[in-house]
């Protein structure tokens, strides 16, 4: 269900159905007037199939709406231009048409990218049938499915002439931003599976926020 977020009295009120009384100071949110109408916070969570050319995060098992608890390992894949997530672990690169519903997702191919545009599909298949990715090869810690993920999107910045991104940097810049929205939106989602309404000082909600992930591609 969606999650709604109203502004009133110095506080966030979190909820799936906007209470008729403010829970903090007990006014009336009904003519509150327009800066506290309710609005539906978007899901940090998107349709992987539905993303294409992406860095796509995933639980190993489940979702994450449905028994994440925040310590289950997380698999890591990149789609193709049709949604293909090519993805690596012990049995070697999977292909994926499903199971990727509920992803975070980072876009990798900007639209003024003309040559990464056509040629994307390629790149990431030759890419996945090398050596490095037979299943002998992986090892849980050292060579897994981020080891691809990482060596494909610098395989492709060097070839435009970019440096090579460690996995720390990579992390910081690009993904460490989206995943503190999805933890945000998970401590809602399970605050609001107990209670009808959440409030949240606009004090520690200041104190909360981060810098929004920019607009910048990996590949740039």
């Amino acid at each position: 269900m969606a999650v709604l977020r109203v502004r009133h009295c110095r506080a966030l009120l979190y909820c799936r159905r906007a209470p008729p009384r403010c829970p903090a100071c007990g006014g009336d949110l009904r003519g509150a007037g327009l800066a506290s109408a309710p609005v539906r916070l978007d899901s940090p969570f998107r349709h992987g199939h539905r993303q294409p050319r992406a860095f796509l995060v995933r639980p190993t098992r489940g979702t994450f709406l449905d028994g994440y608890d925040g310590h289950c390992d997380l698999h890591v894949g990149i789609s193709s231009s049709q949604g293909v997530v090519y993805n690596y672990d012990q049995e070697g690169v999977h292909r994926d048409g499903r199971g990727w519903e509920q992803c975070i997702s980072i876009p990798l191919v900007q639209p003024d990218m003309w040559e990464l545009l056509q040629h994307w599909d390629s790149l990431l298949e030759e890419f996945s049938l090398e050596q490095a990715w037979l299943p002998h090869r992986y090892e849980e810690q050292q060579h897994n499915c981020f080891t691809l993920a990482l060596a494909f999107i610098n395989r492709v910045r060097q070839g435009r002439g970019g440096p090579a991104l460690s996995k720390a940097e990579f992390t910081e810049r690009f993904l460490l931003a989206r995943s503190r929205d999805a933890a945000r939106y998970l401590r809602l989602q399970q605050q609001l599976a107990h209670s009808d309404v959440y409030v949240v000082p606009l004090a520690e909600h200041e104190q909360e926020q981060e810098s929004l992930p920019g607009s910048h591609s990996p590949l740039e």
